[in-house]
C-alpha cells in the first residue's frame, strides 16, 4: 500500500502544478486594448435624429507609384454627396503618423462633390506602404476607408 502512496503522489504533484499555472494564466490575462481607429469611432458620434446620406468615393483605394525617401506626397480623394441630406465629415484619422489628412471644414450638399487631402512624408519609409484613412460621416455606414499605396525608394 505504501507503494500506491508513492505513485499517487508525483500525479497529485502534477496536477495541482497544472492548475496553479492555468489560475495565474487566467489571473495575468490581460483584455485587449482597443486600436486607435476602434478608440476615435467610438469618441466620433452623431446627435441623434442627425439626417443619414449617401457618399460615394471615386478613388478609394490609390497605387501612387514610386517616390524617392524624403519626398512629400500629396494625395487626394475625391467623393460626391449621392444622397438628399448634407454630408458631414466629423473626422478623418490617418493609420500612421507620417500621414497627415485634412478634411472640408463645410458639409457638403446633395449632388455636390469634395476632397479629402492627405499628405505623406516618406522620410525613413523605405519599401512598401499601406496607409489607411478612416473617415467618419453622417451615412448609414459611418466609417469609410480610404487606402493608397507607395514604395519609397532610396535617394541617391
Amino acid at each position: 500500500m505504501l507503494q500506491n502512496d508513492k505513485m499517487k503522489s508525483p500525479a497529485i504533484i502534477f496536477s495541482l502544478f497544472i492548475l496553479a499555472a492555468a489560475a495565474v494564466i487566467v489571473a495575468n490575462k490581460k483584455t485587449q486594448q482597443p486600436t486607435r481607429n476602434a478608440v476615435v469611432q467610438q469618441a466620433v458620434s452623431f446627435e441623434p435624429g442627425t439626417p443619414i446620406t449617401t457618399v460615394l468615393f471615386a478613388d478609394s483605394v490609390q497605387n501612387m507609384g514610386k517616390i524617392k525617401n524624403g519626398e512629400i506626397l500629396n494625395i487626394n480623394f475625391h467623393f460626391t454627396n449621392t444622397g438628399t441630406e448634407m454630408l458631414v465629415i466629423k473626422e478623418v484619422s490617418a493609420s500612421c503618423g507620417c500621414t497627415v489628412p485634412e478634411k472640408p471644414d463645410a458639409p457638403i450638399a446633395p449632388g455636390k462633390s469634395g476632397i479629402i487631402k492627405a499628405t505623406f512624408d516618406s522620410k525613413n519609409r523605405e519599401g512598401m506602404n499601406h496607409k489607411v484613412l478612416s473617415v467618419y460621416t453622417n451615412t448609414s455606414q459611418t466609417k469609410h476607408d480610404l487606402v493608397f499605396d507607395v514604395e519609397v525608394v532610396p535617394s541617391k
